[in-house]
C-alpha cells in the first residue's frame, strides 16, 4: 500500500496549463514531484478535457509521475487503460460506480497505484470500509470539472478524518487534495493533514510555474506537523 512522504507532494494540473503547448508546460515543473492529469468526460462533469490518446503522448515529454484523475462515468471501463499506459497512479470518483473496491482490483492489477475521490458534498464516513482497498484519498475541495475555482475549507473536515485514521494505522493511504489550492489556502489544507496538493492556476498562472513549486512546498511543510522537517 502507500508508504506515508516525508514531504509535500506537489502536483501540478495541466490543466491549467496551456493545451498548445502542452510537453513545454510539463517540463516548466520539472522540480515538481508529480504531474496531475484531470481526465473529464462531459457526461459525469460538464466540461471536457483530454484523454487517454494525449496522456500517452505526453508521457514521451516528462518522466514526472502521472497522477491521473478520471472524472467519468464507467470508470470500470476507461480506468484500466491509464494504468496499462504507464500512470502511477489512476483515481476515479467514489459516485461514478456501484462497486468502487472491484474498480480498485482492476486498476491495481492494471499496474498502477489507484485512488478514491469524493466530491465536496459526499460525506467521507460511507467509504470508510473500503479505504483499505485504496492507495490515496482525493478529497475535492471544489465542484469537479473545471478549473481556476474558490477553494472551499468545509472539505478539511473530511481530510482531518482521514489524517486521524491514518495516524492511528487503520488507514495506510496518502490523502490528496484539488481545488483551489494556492499560497493563501495551502497553509489551511496542509494543517489538516493533506499529503499531496493538486495546484493548477497557482502554478501555471506564476510567472515561473517552477518558481510557484518551491513556494508551495515551502509554505505546505512549514504548516504541516506530519511532514519530517
Amino acid at each position: 500500500m502507500a508508504a506515508q512522504p516525508s514531504g509535500p507532494i506537489i502536483a501540478p494540473s495541466i490543466l491549467s496549463a496551456d493545451f498548445a503547448h502542452l510537453a513545454a508546460e510539463a517540463q516548466a515543473v520539472d522540480n515538481a514531484d508529480w504531474l496531475h492529469i484531470d481526465v473529464m468526460d462531459a457526461h459525469f462533469v460538464p466540461n471536457l478535457s483530454f484523454g487517454l490518446p494525449i496522456v500517452k503522448s505526453l508521457m514521451k515529454y516528462s518522466d514526472k509521475p502521472f497522477d491521473c484523475h478520471l472524472m467519468i462515468e464507467n470508470p470500470e471501463r476507461w480506468a484500466p487503460p491509464y494504468a496499462e499506459a504507464g500512470a502511477f497512479n489512476v483515481t476515479f470518483h467514489a459516485e461514478a460506480t456501484e462497486d468502487p473496491i472491484a474498480v480498485a482490483k482492476e486498476i491495481r492489477a492494471a499496474g498502477s497505484k489507484v485512488g478514491l475521490s469524493i466530491k465536496p458534498g459526499t460525506p467521507l464516513e460511507p467509504y470508510l470500509t473500503i479505504l483499505k482497498e485504496f492507495d490515496l484519498l482525493l478529497i475535492m475541495s471544489v465542484e469537479p470539472g473545471f478549473g481556476g475555482q474558490k477553494f472551499m475549507p468545509e472539505v478539511l473536515d473530511k481530510v482531518r478524518m482521514a489524517r486521524s485514521l491514518v495516524d492511528s494505522g487503520e488507514l495506510d493511504l496518502m490523502i490528496e487534495i484539488d481545488g483551489g489550492i494556492a499560497l493563501d489556502t495551502i497553509d489551511e489544507a496542509a494543517a489538516a493533514g493533506v499529503d499531496c496538493f493538486v495546484a493548477g492556476s497557482a502554478v501555471y498562472g506564476a510567472p515561473s510555474p517552477a518558481d510557484a513549486v518551491t513556494q508551495l512546498r515551502e509554505r505546505a511543510l512549514a504548516s504541516a506537523p506530519h511532514f519530517t522537517k
